[in-house]
Protein backbone atom coordinates (compact mmCIF):
# COMPACT_ATOMS: atom_id res chain seq x y z
CA UNK A 1 0.00 0.00 0.00
CA UNK A 2 1.38 3.37 -1.00
CA UNK A 3 1.67 6.29 1.42
CA UNK A 4 -1.21 8.04 -0.31
CA UNK A 5 -3.33 4.90 -0.05
CA UNK A 6 -2.56 4.62 3.63
CA UNK A 7 -3.60 8.24 4.17
CA UNK A 8 -6.84 7.71 2.31
CA UNK A 9 -7.55 4.57 4.36
CA UNK A 10 -6.78 6.38 7.61
CA UNK A 11 -8.99 9.30 6.62
CA UNK A 12 -11.84 6.93 5.82
CA UNK A 13 -11.33 5.16 9.13
CA UNK A 14 -11.36 8.46 11.00
CA UNK A 15 -14.51 9.53 9.18
CA UNK A 16 -16.19 6.24 10.08
CA UNK A 17 -15.25 6.61 13.76
CA UNK A 18 -16.55 10.19 13.86
CA UNK A 19 -19.77 9.13 12.18
CA UNK A 20 -20.22 6.35 14.72
CA UNK A 21 -19.58 8.69 17.62
CA UNK A 22 -21.87 11.45 16.30
CA UNK A 23 -25.11 9.93 17.68
CA UNK A 24 -23.45 9.43 21.07
CA UNK A 25 -22.25 13.02 21.08
CA UNK A 26 -25.71 14.23 20.12
CA UNK A 27 -27.28 12.14 22.87
CA UNK A 28 -24.86 13.58 25.40
CA UNK A 29 -25.82 17.10 24.33
CA UNK A 30 -29.59 16.49 24.60
CA UNK A 31 -31.31 18.54 27.27
CA UNK A 32 -33.05 16.70 30.06
CA UNK A 33 -36.47 17.56 31.54
CA UNK A 34 -37.66 15.66 34.61
CA UNK A 35 -41.31 16.01 35.68
CA UNK A 36 -42.83 14.98 38.99
CA UNK A 37 -46.31 15.28 40.51
CA UNK A 38 -47.42 14.56 44.06
CA UNK A 39 -50.23 12.36 42.72
CA UNK A 40 -51.98 11.53 39.46
CA UNK A 41 -55.50 12.90 39.00
CA UNK A 42 -57.22 14.57 36.02
CA UNK A 43 -56.25 18.18 36.83
CA UNK A 44 -52.57 17.46 37.46
CA UNK A 45 -52.45 15.03 34.53
CA UNK A 46 -53.83 17.79 32.29
CA UNK A 47 -51.13 20.18 33.52
CA UNK A 48 -48.44 17.62 32.69
CA UNK A 49 -49.92 17.04 29.22
CA UNK A 50 -49.88 20.80 28.65
CA UNK A 51 -46.18 20.97 29.53
CA UNK A 52 -45.39 18.09 27.16
CA UNK A 53 -47.38 19.62 24.29
CA UNK A 54 -45.74 23.02 24.74
CA UNK A 55 -42.31 21.39 24.64
CA UNK A 56 -43.25 19.58 21.42
CA UNK A 57 -44.61 22.78 19.88
CA UNK A 58 -41.23 24.41 20.44
CA UNK A 59 -39.12 21.62 18.99
CA UNK A 60 -38.38 19.78 22.25
CA UNK A 61 -40.28 16.53 21.74
CA UNK A 62 -39.82 14.13 24.66
CA UNK A 63 -37.74 11.13 23.65
CA UNK A 64 -36.51 12.80 20.47
CA UNK A 65 -35.03 16.26 20.96
CA UNK A 66 -34.92 16.02 24.76
CA UNK A 67 -34.56 13.35 27.41
CA UNK A 68 -37.78 13.21 29.41
CA UNK A 69 -38.95 11.36 32.46
CA UNK A 70 -41.99 11.51 34.72
CA UNK A 71 -42.56 10.10 38.19
CA UNK A 72 -45.55 10.35 40.51
CA UNK A 73 -45.11 10.37 44.28
CA UNK A 74 -48.48 8.57 44.63
CA UNK A 75 -49.56 11.03 47.31
CA UNK A 76 -46.53 10.38 49.54
CA UNK A 77 -44.39 13.35 50.61
CA UNK A 78 -41.41 11.12 51.46
CA UNK A 79 -41.55 9.60 47.99
CA UNK A 80 -41.68 13.11 46.51
CA UNK A 81 -38.38 13.82 48.26
CA UNK A 82 -36.81 10.64 46.90
CA UNK A 83 -37.90 11.49 43.37
CA UNK A 84 -36.52 15.02 43.63
CA UNK A 85 -33.15 13.76 44.82
CA UNK A 86 -33.06 11.19 42.00
CA UNK A 87 -33.74 13.91 39.42
CA UNK A 88 -30.89 16.01 40.83
CA UNK A 89 -28.60 12.97 40.67
CA UNK A 90 -29.67 12.42 37.06
CA UNK A 91 -28.36 15.91 36.23
CA UNK A 92 -31.69 17.11 34.86
CA UNK A 93 -31.51 20.48 33.09
CA UNK A 94 -34.96 21.42 34.39
CA UNK A 95 -37.19 19.88 37.05
CA UNK A 96 -40.93 20.51 36.61
CA UNK A 97 -42.73 20.00 39.93
CA UNK A 98 -46.53 19.77 39.77
CA UNK A 99 -48.39 20.62 43.01
CA UNK A 100 -47.00 22.11 46.21
CA UNK A 101 -45.60 19.01 48.00
CA UNK A 102 -43.57 18.00 44.93
CA UNK A 103 -42.38 21.58 44.42
CA UNK A 104 -41.29 21.84 48.06
CA UNK A 105 -39.40 18.55 47.73
CA UNK A 106 -37.63 19.73 44.56
CA UNK A 107 -36.65 23.08 46.06
CA UNK A 108 -35.31 21.31 49.16
CA UNK A 109 -33.25 18.95 46.98
CA UNK A 110 -31.34 21.51 44.92
CA UNK A 111 -30.22 25.13 44.86
CA UNK A 112 -28.73 24.90 41.37
CA UNK A 113 -30.98 22.84 39.05
CA UNK A 114 -33.81 25.04 37.69
CA UNK A 115 -37.15 24.14 39.30
CA UNK A 116 -40.37 25.20 37.55
CA UNK A 117 -43.49 24.65 39.65
CA UNK A 118 -47.07 24.31 38.43
CA UNK A 119 -50.44 24.05 40.20
CA UNK A 120 -49.10 25.71 43.35
CA UNK A 121 -51.65 28.06 44.91
CA UNK A 122 -49.35 30.19 47.06
CA UNK A 123 -45.64 29.76 46.27
CA UNK A 124 -44.71 32.43 48.83
CA UNK A 125 -46.56 30.73 51.70
CA UNK A 126 -45.08 27.42 50.55
CA UNK A 127 -41.62 29.05 50.82
CA UNK A 128 -40.72 28.25 47.24
CA UNK A 129 -39.99 31.90 46.52
CA UNK A 130 -39.79 34.95 48.78
CA UNK A 131 -42.11 37.12 46.66
CA UNK A 132 -43.89 37.32 43.31
CA UNK A 133 -40.87 39.06 41.79
CA UNK A 134 -38.07 37.24 39.96
CA UNK A 135 -36.46 35.21 42.73
CA UNK A 136 -32.81 35.38 41.72
CA UNK A 137 -32.65 31.71 42.74
CA UNK A 138 -33.27 28.52 40.75
CA UNK A 139 -37.06 28.64 41.19
CA UNK A 140 -40.00 30.00 39.20
CA UNK A 141 -43.33 28.70 37.93
CA UNK A 142 -47.07 29.13 37.51
CA UNK A 143 -49.64 29.44 40.33
CA UNK A 144 -53.28 28.33 40.24
CA UNK A 145 -54.31 30.91 42.85
CA UNK A 146 -57.89 32.10 42.39
CA UNK A 147 -59.55 35.28 43.60
CA UNK A 148 -62.01 34.13 46.29
CA UNK A 149 -64.84 36.72 45.98
CA UNK A 150 -65.87 35.37 42.54
CA UNK A 151 -65.80 31.85 44.04
CA UNK A 152 -68.26 32.95 46.73
CA UNK A 153 -70.39 34.66 44.06
CA UNK A 154 -70.62 31.32 42.29
CA UNK A 155 -71.60 29.50 45.48
CA UNK A 156 -74.43 32.01 45.97
CA UNK A 157 -75.57 31.58 42.37
CA UNK A 158 -75.69 27.80 42.75
CA UNK A 159 -77.31 27.91 46.20
CA UNK A 160 -79.04 31.26 46.81
CA UNK A 161 -79.27 32.07 50.50
CA UNK A 162 -76.47 29.71 51.52
CA UNK A 163 -74.94 30.72 54.85
CA UNK A 164 -72.85 27.74 56.01
CA UNK A 165 -70.22 26.54 53.58
CA UNK A 166 -68.40 23.28 54.17
CA UNK A 167 -64.85 22.58 53.08
CA UNK A 168 -62.97 19.29 53.16
CA UNK A 169 -59.23 19.85 53.08
CA UNK A 170 -55.86 18.39 53.99
CA UNK A 171 -54.30 20.20 56.99
CA UNK A 172 -50.86 19.09 55.79
CA UNK A 173 -51.13 20.88 52.43
CA UNK A 174 -50.20 24.54 52.72
CA UNK A 175 -52.29 25.43 49.65
CA UNK A 176 -55.45 24.17 51.31
CA UNK A 177 -54.70 25.73 54.69
CA UNK A 178 -54.17 29.10 53.00
CA UNK A 179 -57.41 28.85 51.01
CA UNK A 180 -59.40 27.79 54.09
CA UNK A 181 -58.07 30.71 56.12
CA UNK A 182 -58.72 33.28 53.40
CA UNK A 183 -62.12 31.82 52.47
CA UNK A 184 -63.23 32.02 56.09
CA UNK A 185 -62.34 35.72 56.17
CA UNK A 186 -64.09 36.45 52.86
CA UNK A 187 -67.25 34.57 53.89
CA UNK A 188 -67.40 36.54 57.15
CA UNK A 189 -67.66 39.76 55.12
CA UNK A 190 -70.98 38.43 53.78
CA UNK A 191 -72.25 37.09 57.11
CA UNK A 192 -71.46 33.56 55.99
CA UNK A 193 -69.46 30.93 57.87
CA UNK A 194 -66.98 28.24 56.92
CA UNK A 195 -67.37 24.77 58.41
CA UNK A 196 -64.08 22.90 58.08
CA UNK A 197 -63.57 19.14 57.89
CA UNK A 198 -59.98 17.90 57.96
CA UNK A 199 -58.92 14.96 55.78
CA UNK A 200 -55.21 14.27 56.31
CA UNK A 201 -55.29 11.22 54.02
CA UNK A 202 -57.22 10.24 50.93
CA UNK A 203 -59.19 7.64 52.90
CA UNK A 204 -60.35 10.42 55.25
CA UNK A 205 -62.11 12.43 52.54
CA UNK A 206 -65.46 10.57 52.53
CA UNK A 207 -65.78 10.45 56.35
CA UNK A 208 -64.88 14.15 56.54
CA UNK A 209 -67.57 14.95 53.97
CA UNK A 210 -70.13 12.88 55.89
CA UNK A 211 -69.32 14.89 59.03
CA UNK A 212 -70.63 17.99 57.21
CA UNK A 213 -74.07 16.52 56.49
CA UNK A 214 -76.76 18.49 58.31
CA UNK A 215 -74.30 21.28 59.13
CA UNK A 216 -73.82 23.05 55.79
CA UNK A 217 -75.81 24.48 52.89
CA UNK A 218 -73.11 23.78 50.30
CA UNK A 219 -69.62 22.31 50.04
CA UNK A 220 -66.71 24.07 48.33
CA UNK A 221 -63.57 22.24 47.27
CA UNK A 222 -60.23 23.84 46.53
CA UNK A 223 -57.49 22.16 44.48
CA UNK A 224 -56.48 20.07 47.49
CA UNK A 225 -54.74 17.01 46.06
CA UNK A 226 -56.05 14.54 48.65
CA UNK A 227 -59.61 15.61 47.91
CA UNK A 228 -59.30 15.81 44.13
CA UNK A 229 -57.60 12.42 43.86
CA UNK A 230 -60.69 10.74 45.34
CA UNK A 231 -63.33 13.23 44.22
CA UNK A 232 -65.94 10.63 43.36
CA UNK A 233 -66.20 9.63 47.05
CA UNK A 234 -67.01 13.25 47.92
CA UNK A 235 -69.55 13.46 45.09
CA UNK A 236 -71.38 10.39 46.44
CA UNK A 237 -71.75 11.98 49.86
CA UNK A 238 -72.95 15.29 48.39
CA UNK A 239 -75.43 13.56 46.09
CA UNK A 240 -76.85 11.27 48.79
CA UNK A 241 -77.26 14.20 51.20
CA UNK A 242 -78.49 16.64 48.52
CA UNK A 243 -75.70 19.12 49.31
CA UNK A 244 -74.56 21.27 46.34
CA UNK A 245 -70.88 20.72 45.56
CA UNK A 246 -68.91 23.60 44.01
CA UNK A 247 -65.30 23.13 42.89
CA UNK A 248 -62.26 25.28 42.16
CA UNK A 249 -61.13 23.30 39.13
CA UNK A 250 -63.11 22.58 36.00
CA UNK A 251 -61.97 18.95 35.75
CA UNK A 252 -63.86 18.18 38.98
CA UNK A 253 -67.11 19.30 37.35
CA UNK A 254 -66.73 16.47 34.85
CA UNK A 255 -66.44 14.14 37.84
CA UNK A 256 -69.62 15.32 39.58
CA UNK A 257 -69.31 18.83 41.01
CA UNK A 258 -72.10 21.20 40.00
CA UNK A 259 -69.92 24.10 38.86
CA UNK A 260 -66.43 25.55 38.91
CA UNK A 261 -65.02 28.94 38.05
CA UNK A 262 -61.50 27.74 37.65
CA UNK A 263 -58.39 27.46 35.61
CA UNK A 264 -58.00 25.02 32.81
CA UNK A 265 -55.06 22.94 34.00
CA UNK A 266 -54.04 21.99 30.49
CA UNK A 267 -53.72 25.67 29.63
CA UNK A 268 -51.72 26.18 32.84
CA UNK A 269 -49.45 23.36 31.71
CA UNK A 270 -48.89 25.11 28.39
CA UNK A 271 -48.07 28.31 30.26
CA UNK A 272 -45.63 26.37 32.46
CA UNK A 273 -44.12 24.74 29.38
CA UNK A 274 -43.35 28.17 27.93
CA UNK A 275 -41.19 28.91 30.98
CA UNK A 276 -39.43 25.55 30.64
CA UNK A 277 -38.66 26.33 26.99
CA UNK A 278 -37.18 29.71 27.94
CA UNK A 279 -34.87 27.98 30.42
CA UNK A 280 -33.86 25.30 27.92
CA UNK A 281 -32.94 28.11 25.53
CA UNK A 282 -30.64 29.70 28.08
CA UNK A 283 -32.63 31.98 30.40
CA UNK A 284 -32.13 31.65 34.15
CA UNK A 285 -35.08 30.54 36.27
CA UNK A 286 -34.29 33.26 38.80
CA UNK A 287 -34.73 35.94 36.13
CA UNK A 288 -38.31 34.84 35.37
CA UNK A 289 -40.96 36.08 37.82
CA UNK A 290 -43.55 33.54 39.04
CA UNK A 291 -46.80 33.85 37.12
CA UNK A 292 -50.50 33.42 37.81
CA UNK A 293 -52.48 31.13 35.54
CA UNK A 294 -53.92 33.45 32.92
CA UNK A 295 -57.11 31.65 31.89
CA UNK A 296 -60.26 31.00 33.95
CA UNK A 297 -63.67 29.83 32.81
CA UNK A 298 -67.02 28.67 34.18
CA UNK A 299 -67.98 25.02 33.70
CA UNK A 300 -71.33 23.62 34.87
CA UNK A 301 -72.89 20.17 35.21
CA UNK A 302 -76.72 20.44 35.06
CA UNK A 303 -77.25 16.72 35.75
CA UNK A 304 -75.13 16.87 38.91
CA UNK A 305 -77.06 19.97 39.97
CA UNK A 306 -80.36 18.09 39.75
CA UNK A 307 -78.99 15.11 41.68
CA UNK A 308 -77.67 17.40 44.43
CA UNK A 309 -80.95 19.29 44.73
CA UNK A 310 -79.81 22.59 43.21
CA UNK A 311 -81.08 22.97 39.61
CA UNK A 312 -79.14 25.67 37.80
CA UNK A 313 -80.77 28.95 36.79
CA UNK A 314 -81.05 29.85 33.08
CA UNK A 315 -78.78 32.84 33.75
CA UNK A 316 -75.99 30.66 35.16
CA UNK A 317 -76.34 28.15 32.34
CA UNK A 318 -75.99 30.98 29.83
CA UNK A 319 -72.95 32.34 31.66
CA UNK A 320 -71.05 29.03 31.45
CA UNK A 321 -68.36 28.54 28.86
CA UNK A 322 -68.60 24.75 29.07
CA UNK A 323 -71.52 22.51 29.99
CA UNK A 324 -70.99 18.86 30.93
CA UNK A 325 -73.52 16.73 29.07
Amino acid sequence: MTLISRRIALNCLAASVLAALAPLSHAAEMKSVAVTAIVEHPALDAARKGVEDELKANGFEPGKQIKYQFQSAQGNAATAGQIARKFVGDNADVIVAIATPSAQAAVAATKTVPVVFAAVTDPVAAKLVSSWKASGTNVTGVSDMLSLPPQIDLIEKVKPGAKRIGMVYSPGEVNSVTVARELKAELAKRNMTLVEAAAPRTVDVAPAAKSLVGKVDAIYTSTDNNVVSTYESLVRVATDAKIPLIAADTDSVKRGAIAALGMNYYDMGRQTGKIVVRILKGEKAGDIAPQLGDKTSLTVNPEAAKKQGAPLSPALLKEAKDTVK
